[in-house]
């Protein structure tokens, strides 16, 4: 049962679930940053038989993330409490138990102007009870890593934390198994152990896998291992991890290396809300958007200003996707009224013992990020705390490496008054407070970061890291290059219109490992700072209600990949064919003003409402000589590529509807070519499911693309419908929606407005016990529109998977 705090009537909820999606949003609602949800506190009860055995047995919660300053009470008595809303954590309940009773645990979290982006609130991620034996693993305490790898064998070294909780001295057998990807034993080794009563003692095995197969991006191969706990034959208790045999080693001139091969990181910066769904966390959501992003041709997540969830990495771990796993945003001093600065002295170690008792087993994180744009980074008791954190991160995990994502704004202000920053920011000629700040932000973090004062009060922060992480600092790569000849560099964020010539830089210099774009995948809050610009608009750096997503992405809301993304794949050399997008018409003669984050204001349409003949600007991104504009069969205009950036080329074309085309040149000879068509008025609604079934896990989604298509099947952008969304048989609608960036309507209904002629649903597994639809093995999704016939899809009920 979920309310708000002090609420007369709870609601019946089902985990994972977004308390602050459901509290909808307002123009007075506070927190811009937070998207303009409505703020408040919230309970989560629920209530549980226990057994009278488990008297015998340990029993523990594991939230996999709380936001945020969890109070856990059980039967009406403090339990716990945990500060950090990202953070892995586990509750003891056994000293709150009534056994043989019914017991209730109740959570209370809140949320109030404590996040720079949307934060979601309540239990969004997966909860867990656990029960044990009195002598069994710890919660954490299976650790694998493989100290020695060639093409021969490998070695599988397992520490296991084993407590005993008995009164008694026990002596057990430990077991470990390690199967391959197909599920073969590969390895088998067994100890015997000790325990005196209440202590806790680590065991350790080494197995050696023949023939290994490594762990890469190209080749994710996992291995599981297994340990088990056993006392005469009985078995006490067992723990089971899935890890990757694979080698890392980094220095400035071969860069970082992967078993051996060079790998440069082709990275999205990437917040965790899943759109429609809110900040609710779900497997096959993370396992969607990792797979989305690669397609896109990204390599690598920087999961930004906060901890990745266990899904994500899971995903990232099976799919092949290289991770930087963050911790902080702030450290001591704050950037909201109550954010987790006022927690951070108190909390800091437990949270970073937290976050790599999490990564520990995945070989998809490859780098610990210890912060992100920290205020006091510039100052010598800011480099002292980034050296304490980077020390404990390596003492628990000296096998991966440490970065720290380092801003120039930051370390300007060094852990200064506000009005220290702005005096060094006027002595370089800029206006913190003026007006268009936001659109001059890309030219200032340049010079910023180039300043020599920079560099000196960088010095101590940056040598405490395995990798200086530099936030919109490209700058410096050839500067640290002559000062730092042993220091290793990173672009933990970088403006996504930049990315030609940052690659160039990153591909250019050994010492520089690769680039992280913001962001790889549009977000709720931080509402507009991305938006295009035009005269006479605002330009403070959010945008006014109804604004809601960052609207600075390579994908957007719902999962679409938008222009900037198929130009970054060019760039990234992994695209021969060109790509072509044009800039609206009715703003031809006004075009867009320059924002940090923006791209061109394109769309991969050639449907517009506009006269034909109207001056169009369209853009082609290729690796290529020029490019030939062709409408309806007869070349418009040729153009050069590389105007007015690197691999893009722009021109005026009269709009006549029907078909336009970019056909790519290399010395005078056709490589390739793009064609974008008209759309008819929108005849019928198409849907395009993920997969065709749902497994018997209230856990469990799918994903149904909604578009509106004429008699061809192409997409009609113009057709902005009302559509209604009713499911029949064991599910719900768990979120629907679109990626309009300003919008009213909320995810949790079930109507929406389509947006540039597109929607989408997700459904979620739900038992129904009684009436209609009880015990069916389909699901059946209908979609309607008042002009449109409606549409229907079955997906087929699975029995749950086995874990």
């Amino acid at each position: 049962m979920f309310d708000k705090l002090n609420a007369p009537e709870p609601t019946p909820v089902t985990l994972p679930h977004d308390a602050l999606l459901a509290a909808g949003r307002s123009a007075d609602a506070g927190s811009a940053r937070l998207g303009y949800f409505r703020q408040g506190s919230w309970r989560y009860s629920k209530s549980f038989d226990v057994h009278a055995d488990w008297s015998s047995r340990r029993v523990t919660l594991e939230f996999e993330g709380a936001y945020r300053d969890a109070m856990i009470y059980v039967n009406g008595t403090f339990a716990a409490q945990w500060a950090n809303g990202y953070s892995t954590f586990h509750v003891p309940l056994d000293p709150f138990l009534q056994y043989g009773q019914t017991n209730t645990v109740q959570v209370e979290v809140q949320v109030h102007d404590d996040s720079r982006w949307y934060s979601g609130a309540g239990l969004y991620r997966p909860v867990h009870l656990l029960l044990g034996d009195l002598v069994h693993v710890t919660s954490t305490g299976l650790k694998v890593t493989t100290p020695e790898v060639d093409g021969d064998i490998a070695v599988i070294a397992v520490a296991t934390e084993v407590a005993n909780e008995d009164i008694t001295t026990r002596t057990v057998q430990a077991l470990l198994e390690v199967r391959d990807q197909a599920g073969k034993v590969v390895a088998v080794d067994q100890a015997p152990l000790t325990l005196l009563a209440g202590e806790r003692l680590t065991v350790r095995h080494r197995g050696y896998v023949r023939r290994p197969a490594l762990w890469s991006v190209d080749t994710p191969n996992l291995y599981t291992a297994t340990v088990r706990l056993s006392d005469n034959g009985r078995q006490l208790d067992e723990a089971t991890t899935t890890f990757g045999i694979r080698t890392l080693s980094l220095d400035p001139v071969r860069g970082l290396r992967i078993n051996g091969q060079p790998v440069k990181l082709r990275g999205a910066s990437l917040h965790h809300d899943n759109g429609v769904l809110g900040a609710a966390e779900f497997a096959r959501a993370a396992e969607r958007r990792v797979a989305v992003l690669k397609a896109a041709g990204f390599n690598a997540i920087r999961s930004a200003a906060k901890p990745a969830s266990a899904d994500l990495l899971d995903a990232c771990d099976r799919l092949g996707m290289l991770v930087l796993d963050e911790t902080f945003d702030v450290w001591a001093h704050s950037k909201t009224d109550d954010d987790y600065a006022r927690r951070f002295a108190g909390w800091w170690e437990r949270d970073i013992d937290a976050l790599v008792s999490k990564d520990f087993n995945h070989p998809s994180v490859i780098l610990y990020t210890i912060g992100n744009e920290i205020i006091e980074i510039g100052s010598p008791h800011g480099a002292r705390q980034g050296r304490l954190i980077a020390e404990r991160v390596r003492a628990l995990d000296p096998t991966r490496y440490v970065t720290n994502a380092i801003n120039g704004m930051m370390v300007l202000a060094s852990g200064q008054p506000d009005s220290a920053e702005t005096a060094e920011l006027g002595e370089l000629g800029f206006d913190y407070n003026q007006g268009d700040f936001n659109s001059v932000l890309a030219q200032i973090f340049e010079e910023v970061m180039a300043v020599p004062k920079v560099g000196e009060r960088i010095a101590e922060s940056a040598s405490v890291l395995d990798v200086a992480g530099y936030n919109y600092g490209d700058v410096r790569y050839e500067i640290d290059k002559v000062d730092h000849p042993n220091r290793v560099l990173l672009g933990t964020e970088t403006f996504p219109s930049r990315i030609a010539l940052l690659w160039q830089s990153v591909l250019a210099n050994d010492h520089v490992i690769g680039d992280f774009t913001w962001a790889g995948w549009d977000y709720l809050g931080e509402p507009g700072v991305g938006r295009p610009l035009y005269p006479g608009e605002p330009t403070s750096f959010t945008a006014p209600y109804p604004w809601l997503t960052g609207s600075c992405a390579d994908i957007d809301l719902i999962g679409r990949r938008l222009p900037v993304s198929f130009y970054r794949e060019i760039v990234f050399g992994l695209r021969k064919e060109p790509y072509l997008a044009v800039q609206r018409p009715e703003y031809h003669d006004h075009p867009v003003r320059p924002v940090a984050w923006t791209w061109s204001d394109s769309v991969a349409s050639w449907t517009w409402a506009v006269p034909e003949g109207t001056p169009v600007t369209v853009e082609a991104y290729a690796d290529a000589d020029e490019i030939a504009f062709v409408v309806n069969g007869t070349e418009a205009a040729r153009a050069s590529v590389g105007s007015p950036l690197p691999f893009v080329a722009t021109a005026d074309v009269p709009y006549s509807p029907g078909v336009i085309e970019a056909v790519a040149y290399t010395k005078g000879v056709a490589t390739g070519r793009f064609a974008v068509r008209t759309a008819a008025p929108a005849t019928r609604i198409e849907l395009t499911t993920d997969r065709d079934f749902l497994h018997c896990d209230s856990q469990d989604i799918a994903f149904v693309d909604i578009t509106l298509v004429d008699e061809d099947g192409t997409t009609q952008p113009l057709a902005e419908e009302e559509i209604t969304v009713e499911v029949e048989g064991p599910a719900v609608l768990q979120g629907l929606g679109t990626a309009r960036p300003a919008t009213e309507e909320s995810f949790l209904a079930t109507s929406c407005t389509t947006y540039q002629g597109r929607a989408l649903a997700v459904l979620r597994y739900a038992p129904v016990e009684h009436g209609a639809g009880a015990g069916s093995d389909s699901v059946r999704v209908m979609v309607s529109a008042r002009k449109l016939a409606p549409a229907a899809v079955t997906l087929e009920v699975r029995p749950e998977q086995a874990t």
